[in-house]
């Protein structure tokens, strides 16, 4: 096993340490998760040069970012880089109006069938969808259907669009803490998305009335989730725990909001809708590649 003595002698050799479970997950889920997060939003704010440029470089030098696509690679400060916007066409969404596309870059995470309301975080750590979801009604659409998961890395791309033509029927605002959402404590908290902040955007797929439902989870460094349907310029917190009800129509590959910092989205889907097979875990997926096909 590696030392702290061995990691400190090269970059690599630190960043390696880093990613050990055990260390990782002390150091992301052992630490005041809120005090961290408030810390680090408060730096991913500031535009003086002495505190943006040391931000900015060790952000590009640890995360593994790749600014090929972005609008701009001149950023007014850590926050304005993960929120970056991409060049236009940067991800086209598939055309064919049967795919149910991914609303953001990320990993693919665990995913398959409900059986009835439980759903797996990870393999051997199930979670029911009574528990993420306030709304028995609303979780009941999506017994026995399918879901993925979908986990944003903190160096990419962090905004999220619309999978398919959509109706917007209401967006919900559940508290909650702000544990890492990485594979390490996946494995290690049980019910983790339940547990964090997170908001439940009600849908259905046009122009069929399919619903479909999904859940923005924030996470350390990150608990900050910015929907345009409530209001870009405030967080989802400021919903409350109200139900904000919508008529909202957004169109496939439409911009519907952003994470401040990586985290994961929540699709789930109802019966009757298959997933894309070429779905596998741990493989990333951008914007705009199939997540599902409908029966139509």
């Amino acid at each position: 096993m590696m030392t702290a003595k061995d990691a400190t002698r090269h970059p690599r050799g630190l960043m390696r340490l880093l990613l050990q479970e055990d260390v990782n997950f002390l150091l992301t889920n052992r630490l005041p998760r809120r005090w961290a997060t408030q810390i680090v939003g408060r730096i991913a704010r500031v535009e003086h040069p002495l505190v943006r440029i040391p931000a900015l470089a060790l952000w590009r030098a640890f995360a593994g970012v790749d600014l090929s696509d972005a609008a701009t690679t001149r950023f007014r400060s850590l926050g304005d880089g993960f929120t970056r916007a991409l060049r236009a066409g940067a991800r086209p969404y598939d055309p064919d109006p049967a795919v149910i596309a991914s609303p953001c870059d990320a990993i693919v995470g665990a995913h398959g069938r409900i059986a009835g309301d439980r759903v797996y975080q990870v393999k051997g750590f199930p979670y029911r969808l009574g528990e993420l979801i306030p709304d028995p009604v609303l979780a009941a659409r999506f017994r026995d259907g399918s879901f993925v998961t979908l986990r944003l890395t903190a160096g990419m791309y962090h905004r999220f669009h619309a999978p398919h033509d959509l109706r917007v029927e209401g967006v919900t605002y559940r508290s909650g803490d702000c544990w890492n959402v990485n594979p390490i404590a996946l494995k290690r908290v049980e019910r983790l998305f339940c547990r964090n902040e997170r908001a439940v955007i009600e849908a259905r797929v046009e122009p069929w009335g399919v619903p479909i439902l999904l859940v923005p989870v924030a996470a350390i460094l990150v608990a900050s989730i910015r929907l345009h349907l409530v209001d870009a310029e405030r967080s989802i917190r400021d919903l409350g725990g109200a139900r904000l009800a919508c008529d909202a129509p957004v169109a496939k590959g439409e911009e519907m909001g952003w994470f401040e910092h990586g985290s994961t989205i929540l699709v789930f889907l109802p019966a009757g809708v298959r997933l894309a097979p070429e779905l596998a875990e741990g493989r990333p997926i951008r914007a705009g590649q199939p997540v599902a096909r409908l029966p139509v």
